[in-house]
């Protein structure tokens, strides 16, 4: 009996994905649990594995393809249990297979070392293996657990990250780019045209939460807190005071949100990923510092799962490490508002009795979907989130 395996849907907005790279091939004997092949979307590089065992019959979709969710990429034949590609049911693909449970690339195996031995290497990294044909087993990894990073396979190589492809004039250069970054020019480059952006901006008085900070950083047996915990944890309580700007855009109808998830830009080796903090809304500043640390530590050492990757209507950048004033930011692929945070920058302002006081300041930049959310509901929003900066004493509870 042949069964399909599909393009699993990993996200509520998701419609397509790229088949980044196969790991059997026809005529492969396959085993329950054994990887089957690699999708990549615009957030996150996904491993499949199989339901059951079989023999792979037919790969219906070369590496590197984009095709849509649900689309037959392959068949496995001589098993009675089907292998899918989704972390859960999907109305569209729930009656033709029994779905696995895929998982981020980095924390999974890609090749053996010997017969105990195996090799773990990021996305990037395996490409440029590839491109070079250079076996990973002769490089050293620097990142966690010895994972191989594109900077050991350029070390090994002793060469540019990738031989590119002169270009007719000047000392220009071009070089293709890999699947992740052609797929988040797609999708930007369809937002920003597709989206009706509006742009609203605020300065926020953070001397109080500056001084809070301080204080609680003074304890050595805690965890650090940063600013930015600070701002993740205000706009979740501003998304929940909002429930209107808990909401997205999708397929033509508006799709709300029950619980106030925020999600953090994070820039790592592979790019900028997106993870989300769950109900950031209703917990307190610890929790949702201990949460934004896991996922930062886990993003940048390739450990992100693609359920970590999905949900949450609004996203928080920011760029004041970089001393940025202002950060005008383009709403991510299926989200409807995007929170850009500049850096704080210390100034003289009249008081009350129009003398020179002196203010720390934080500019901040809410870009959102004018489809979803109308001006009114974006000032409203920003008005919360700067009155929770400006006394975060509230944000030490829970709600």
């Amino acid at each position: 009996m042949a069964i399909d395996l599909l393009m699993p849907k990993l996200g509520l907005t998701m419609t397509e994905g790229v088949l980044l790279e196969w790991k059997v091939r026809p005529g492969d004997a396959v085993a329950r649990g054994q990887l089957l092949y690699v999708i990549e979307t615009d957030k996150i590089a996904t491993e499949v594995e199989a339901e059951a065992d079989g023999v792979l019959e037919a790969q219906l979709v070369a590496e590197g393809e984009t095709v849509p969710v649900g689309a037959v990429v392959g068949r496995l034949a001589g098993s009675d249990e089907a292998s899918g590609a989704k972390p859960r049911p999907n109305a569209a693909t729930e009656d033709k297979i029994q779905v696995s449970q895929p998982r981020a690339i980095p924390a999974s195996p890609v090749s053996r070392r010997g017969d105990a031995q195996r090799i773990v290497a990021t996305p990037l990294a395996r490409r440029m293996a590839r491109a070079h044909s250079l076996d990973l087993a002769a490089v050293t990894g620097s990142g966690p657990r010895g994972r191989i990073k594109a900077i050991d396979v350029e070390r090994t190589l002793g060469e540019p990250r990738q031989a590119p492809e002169k270009a007719g004039a000047g000392n220009a250069i071009r070089a293709k780019p890999s699947a992740t970054q052609a797929a988040m020019a797609r999708r930007l480059a369809e937002v920003k045209q597709g989206v009706p952006h509006f742009y609203l901006s605020t300065e926020i008085e953070v001397s109080a939460l500056i001084a809070l900070r301080e204080t609680l950083n003074a304890d050595a047996t805690a965890p650090r807190l940063t600013l930015n915990h600070f701002v993740l944890a205000a706009a979740g309580r501003a998304l929940r005071d909002h429930p209107n700007i808990n909401r997205v855009w999708s397929e033509g109808e508006l799709l709300a949100f029950a619980e106030s998830d925020v999600s953090m830009a994070v820039e790592t080796e592979r790019g900028l990923l997106v993870p989300v903090i769950r109900d950031a809304g209703r917990r307190a500043l610890d929790a949702v510092a201990a949460d934004a640390r896991d996922l930062v530590e886990r993003a940048r050492s390739g450990r992100l799962s693609a359920a970590d990757m999905t949900g949450g209507a609004i996203a928080v950048s920011n760029a004041g490490m970089h001393d940025v004033t202002w950060v005008t930011s383009i709403i991510n692929p299926g989200q409807s508002a995007i929170l850009g945070v500049g850096s704080v920058r210390s100034l003289f302002r009249p008081d009350a009795q129009g003398k020179p006081e002196l203010r720390r300041e934080m500019g901040v930049v809410l870009s959102a979907d004018h489809r979803v959310h109308t001006g009114v509901e974006g000032l409203a929003f920003l008005s919360s989130l700067k009155a929770y900066l400006e006394t975060p004493m509230r944000l030490l509870r829970q709600i």
